[in-house]
């Protein structure tokens, strides 16, 4: 039993961080102190002057921990690490965890490739960036791949010379197939030395070039290849142009504002690259209802550059930092140089930091209006259900769907909606166990029962080890069940419900002869819907969904029963060959038409194998009977 009191006369007079747990054992909130015994107290001290936010934490406070380190500069360290580990309910939260994209040249390779990569590694390879838009890095990609021929597949080259056939990119200009040996090693490591001269920022070689072959392309009344030179020559300038807008001067410098109301921020970042903005992003931050400006300016540097790979050597801010010696301290040292954070107030900087500030009030001001979109379509659709029905509220919606073709494979699909979304983790699929041939409301009993059932099993084994239920997968029961059809579908479930015990209402998505839905069905009355209705559109979206994930459930059970009719029939061809014949030639139709010399390029395939499958689809007997 933790006995605060005692617990708090224990706190050590040494810094560290300390972590607050509610009746669940769930992590709330995380500071950090220079001294623990004093922080942590003045959080039980009725004295104390606490906002609204952190008297609402200290209610549900039930125990706390601690950790010791040496130095406040380590305190705040572990405190970042923490709260980007446990995303604490009462800490002053950034909403968004992006990892910034780089550009990988694996120049350790006989034959490099320029790859898409989340993260730095030690691995020898060359990276470019961090770029701020995953956008940009697939567009220079592309670029690259156009102009330079680069290649993209993961063959092991040149051990893999001449075994495998060129892919797609080849046959579309977009590489030079050196998986075929058809360019020199040579020759390839010059356009890698190029595609590193272009990623550096070097654009004039490149425009030179493409300048050039449009010449000769035109003058060889070559025009639709000179058109593509010339398109290309536009991607390389419209590039160009994005980094021109230029800095006070060449040093590297975030500039960071921010714009709140009510609960929510938005904070803008402006990169500035030697001089260059490379581009800018918007970060959402909730929690700062009642925090101080340059509290929620300082829990977002220090969340923000907690997780992004690259420090600047300068921060320009619209509000002060409250620790910023020791912020500027901690990321000189996550640098390798001093780092330094000002406040402008006059000057080309202050205009910088006013326009990071008026684009932050403008992302705010639109993601509001997006907002009050977003919930008419979500949680008002779901109150208007709501009455509708006469229920007092609803949160969780289940929907059930039965899919098969005659009777063969069939499936149900679970789907569930909070708060009028998909929550998509929640989601189940059954494969009919107890029904034979094309009943669907046998099927749906099954589903249902299995679905309840299991819901209160794991209640029970929960509740025997005192565990809250909410933990459970099944535990969670709907406040209205959604079946897709009319009074037959309803009563199946309501039977269900009875056997079991449960009060769940019950309603039934009726469609018209068209397909298209009609009205709600509910307490053997048929409520019509307004077609122009949020409502009307939220349960419309819950049927397509419902069907839609039967449907690909059903499909993938089909095909791969369609797979195993025709080759496990194949004497020698197991499963192991049969996912690498299907791997390699995609479709039962190009496996039909491989020769054996072809198949016995496929991994795992012999001389023997090979000659059984070729036989087994060009017997003229056996061939009468695969269809595919």
């Amino acid at each position: 039993m933790f006995d605060l009191e005692e617990e708090l006369k224990k706190l050590p007079a040494k810094p560290g961080v300390y972590i607050m747990h509610n009746k669940l054992d769930e992590i709330i909130y995380v500071g950090k102190a220079i001294s623990l015994k004093n922080r942590v107290r003045q959080y039980f001290q009725s004295s104390r002057n606490l906002s609204t936010k952190i008297q609402q934490m200290v209610s549900h406070i039930d125990h706390f921990e601690y950790i010791i380190v040496d130095s406040e500069m380590e305190a705040l360290v572990l405190e970042c690490n923490l709260i980007k580990e446990h995303r604490p309910k009462y800490n002053t939260m950034l909403k968004d965890d992006k990892s910034y994209p780089y550009i990988k040249v694996t120049v350790n390779e006989a034959y490099p490739r320029v790859l898409f990569a989340r993260q730095q590694k030690k691995d020898k390879a060359k990276y470019f960036g961090p770029y701020t838009s995953l956008g940009a890095v697939k567009d220079i990609l592309d670029l690259l791949r156009r102009i330079y021929f680069i290649r993209t597949c993961n063959r092991n080259l040149p051990k893999d010379i001449g075994m495998e056939r060129p892919c797609l990119y080849y046959h579309i200009k977009q590489c030079k197939a050196p998986c075929q040996g058809y360019i020199s090693e040579e020759e390839y490591r010059k356009s890698i030395d190029e595609v590193i001269e272009f990623l550096n920022g070097n654009y004039a070689l490149v425009t030179k070039d493409l300048q050039a072959k449009m010449k000769a392309a035109s003058e060889s009344l070559e025009f639709e290849e000179a058109a593509g030179y010339r398109d290309l020559l536009l991607s390389v300038e419209k590039l160009s142009q994005k980094q021109k807008a230029s800095d006070v001067d060449g040093v590297d410098r975030d500039i960071i504002a921010f714009a709140s109301t009510g609960d929510e921020a938005v904070a803008q970042v402006f990169f500035i690259r030697d001089g260059k903005m490379l581009g800018r992003e918007h970060y959402h931050i909730t929690g700062v209802a009642n925090e101080s400006r340059s509290s929620i300016m300082t829990n977002f540097v220090k969340q923000f550059y907690a997780g992004t790979p690259y420090i600047p050597r300068e921060l320009l801010l619209s509000e002060p930092l409250e620790e910023e010696e020791l912020i500027s301290e901690w990321l000189s040292t996550k640098r390798g140089q001093k780092v330094r954070i000002h406040v402008p107030k006059k000057g080309d900087k202050e205009r910088l930091v006013e326009l990071a500030e008026k684009n932050a009030s403008l992302v705010l001001q639109q993601d509001s209006e997006k907002i009050q979109r977003e919930e008419a379509k979500t949680i008002g659709a779901v109150r208007h259900i709501a009455d509708m029905l006469s229920l007092p509220g609803i949160y969780r919606m289940e929907s059930f769907d039965i899919s098969n073709t005659n009777g063969f494979e069939s499936v149900g699909s679970m789907v569930v909606y909070e708060n009028g979304k998909p929550k998509r983790n929640d989601y189940r699929k059954f494969k009919i166990k107890s029904v034979q041939g094309p009943d669907d409301y046998a099927s749906m009993r099954e589903v249902l029962t299995r679905r309840f059932s299991h819901g209160k099993r794991e209640a029970e084994e929960l509740a025997k080890k005192n565990i809250d239920i909410s933990h459970g997968s099944f535990t969670r029961y709907p406040d209205l069940i959604l079946m897709d059809g009319g009074r037959g579908q309803v009563n199946i479930a309501l039977e269900v419900l009875e056997e079991l015990k449960l009060a769940i209402p019950v309603c039934g998505m009726v469609k018209d002869d068209n397909h298209r839905t009609r009205g709600l069905y509910y307490n053997n009355v048929e409520i019509p819907i307004d077609t122009h209705s949020e409502a009307f559109r939220l349960i419309t979206r819950i049927q397509d969904e419902t069907h839609r994930f039967a449907i690909e459930y059903h499909r993938s059970l089909r095909s791969k029963a369609q797979v195993r009719s025709i080759l496990d029939d194949i004497d020698g061809v197991g499963q192991t060959r049969r996912r690498a014949l299907m791997k390699h030639f995609v479709s039962i139709e190009a496996i039909k038409e491989a020769s054996i010399e072809e198949l016995m390029k496929v991994p795992s395939m012999n001389k023997l194998s090979a000659t059984k499958v070729y036989e087994f689809f060009h017997s003229s007997v056996e061939n009468a009977n695969v269809t595919t």
